[in-house]
């Protein structure tokens, strides 16, 4: 699967800790990531629609580096300790220092989900370049992730590079060659944009957006046009059945668009970690 063959000078299994640790702090920048790019389009969208009507843009309150983190209760900045991933939240019991404020929980979640994932990259490659890029594509799957779950969004921003970075990693080989990986992308995009002019025109509905064809086509640059019918075969079942459940217990109705792209996320990190689709085939018997 890999020919980039270089081992850093490092035991396993420091070098496992060092990827956990690293873990943490990139999720703690992810929380930062998928909490204020979706707004910042939103903003950006609206300033646009002034622009149409000859109106001035307002000011634009913040970015993704600032203003430095703060609660969104109190705008109280958030300093020293209590800005450590995963310890500052929990020694603040989940509450705001100044305004006891409830944090929510998709900060510690986030650090602890990209701390599980880089270790297990971390464990699955050895101590390698391959791991390094395995973590940045778990890294930008998380944020994508959350951010289309909590918003139904796919940006650009990240799908887009997301692409460009899985082919640039496979100039190596590493996941799969290059031509697989150029063959990929396209397909992945194609195949999703039929799908939906085809469930537009039969139903009259969107049944996925754009950011999804993007999604997917960024996983075919990771890992060729081959994996394309696995990611799709598990990304759907998954959906399927999280979307009966959520409608069984009354939390979406019956014809409600779902996000894709959480299912398309978790399908990547499963071929990612699994080693292709052989282990892939195993993993879905």
């Amino acid at each position: 699967m890999t020919s980039v063959r270089h081992v850093f000078d490092i035991p396993l299994g420091a070098f496992i800790g060092l990827a956990a640790l690293a873990g943490l702090f990139m999720g703690n920048w992810l929380t930062v990531l998928t909490y204020r790019l979706p707004r910042m389009m939103e903003r950006e969208w609206q300033a646009q629609c002034l622009d149409a009507v000859g109106k001035a843009r307002p000011a634009s309150p913040d970015g993704l580096l600032r203003p430095a983190s703060h609660c969104p209760a109190c705008q109280a900045p958030v300093l020293g300790w209590r800005r450590l991933p995963l310890l500052g939240w929990l020694l603040l019991r989940g509450r705001c220092a100044a305004c006891h404020a409830p944090i929510s929980w998709r900060y510690p979640a986030i650090e602890l989900l990209t701390c599980a994932l880089f270790a297990a990259c971390a464990w699955r490659f050895g101590a390698t370049p391959v791991a390094l890029f395995a973590m940045g594509l778990s890294a930008m799957l998380v944020a994508l992730a959350w951010i289309d779950f909590e918003s139904t969004l796919l940006p650009d921003a990240l799908t887009q590079p997301l692409l460009w970075a899985g082919l640039l990693v496979n100039l190596f080989g590493t996941f799969t060659t290059l031509p697989l990986a150029v063959v990929g992308a396209v397909a992945g995009y194609v195949f999703l944009w039929v799908i939906f002019h085809v469930f537009r025109l039969l139903t009259g509905r969107e049944g996925m957006g754009y950011g999804d064809f993007k999604l997917l086509a960024a996983l075919g640059a990771w890992f060729g046009v081959e994996s394309l019918p696995m990611l799709l075969l598990a990304a759907s079942l998954v959906g399927v059945l999280i979307g009966g459940l959520l409608t069984l217990a009354g939390r979406a109705g019956r014809g409600q668009p779902l996000p894709f792209g959480p299912y398309l996320a978790l399908a990547g990190i499963v071929m990612l970690l699994l080693g292709g689709e052989q282990g892939f085939w195993l993993f879905m018997r």
